[in-house]
């Protein structure tokens, strides 16, 4: 098939040179000889469902893109994509909601991979209110990474901005090229790089820092200051796309200021 004698060798291609390894390098990891990663990449040869999966897992393919590869061999999807809206009643659903429940008064986040929010805390809706130029222009779903670079939402209460937003950036570039079959994420860049006094330069990748697993966040409006270290975390679901995207930002203080002023907003509502 057409499919199978062109896309598949390219995408194996493609995530073979993503993550930086040779045709030996991916033989050696997945126990496969150099010379059949050869034949696969060329189209000579094709592989079964469980030859593809075993590479797809050693090059540390999403789900997601693991069920585009299938798609492309000819292959039946292997991994399900429920909607949201059924995990709610799911135990990962319950135990999100446990978890959003218990982190208050400090706010949390649940979001898909596209930075769309699914779920918030008390505390989160607090501050999305307070920290919001003009909240008629909020669109929905609500984007986390909209929300600070839109000059109209959070972005003028962001003490640091342009450090912050450009660690964001850089989340997002990398991201963006690891899904790199899917327009979303690149859609989202353009858009944030749209808004006002955003430097041109960002459009180029720059990921000579380092890419750390937390960031800190500090808001001022009025007598409201807040100075978060934000961390970011996911489920590890190996049958499920849909939990597997989910992302979960949880907040914490930095001073006892922000550690009284949290407990303040919660007692208001």
């Amino acid at each position: 098939m057409e499919s199978s004698g062109r896309l598949f060798p390219a995408l194996l291609k493609y995530w073979r040179n993503m993550r930086g390894l040779s045709q030996l390098d991916l033989g050696l990891a997945a126990d496969v000889s150099a010379r059949h990663i050869s034949f696969l990449e060329t189209g000579r040869a094709k592989p079964s469902s469980d030859m593809l999966l075993v590479l797809a897992t050693t090059l540390q393919i999403p789900l997601r893109e693991q069920n585009a590869l299938l798609r492309a061999a000819g292959f039946t999807i292997r991994y399900d994509e429920p909607k949201l809206e059924s995990l709610a009643n799911s135990p990962v659903g319950k135990a999100l909601g446990y978890m959003l429940h218990s982190h208050d008064p400090y706010p949390m986040v649940a979001m898909d991979w596209k930075y769309d929010l699914i779920k918030t805390n008390q505390s989160a809706d607090k501050i999305l209110q307070l920290f919001v130029a003009e909240p008629q222009n909020i669109n929905t779903p609500i984007n986390l990474l909209e929300m600070i670079f839109n000059p109209k939402l959070c972005r003028p209460f962001i003490v640091e901005w342009e450090k912050t937003a450009q660690i964001m950036l850089s989340r997002l570039h990398r991201e963006s090229l690891t899904r790199n079959h899917d327009e979303s994420l690149k859609l989202l860049l353009d858009k944030l790089l749209s808004f006002p006094n955003v430097p041109t330069k960002w459009r180029q990748p720059d990921f000579s820092g380092d890419c750390d697993p937390t960031l800190t966040l500090k808001l001022l409006k009025g007598e409201w200051k807040f100075s978060f270290l934000m961390t970011m975390t996911s489920f590890s679901a190996p049958q499920n796309i849909t939990i597997e995207e989910l992302l979960i930002e949880s907040y914490f203080p930095l001073d006892i200021e922000t550690e009284l002023a949290c407990k303040r907003l919660i007692d208001s509502i």
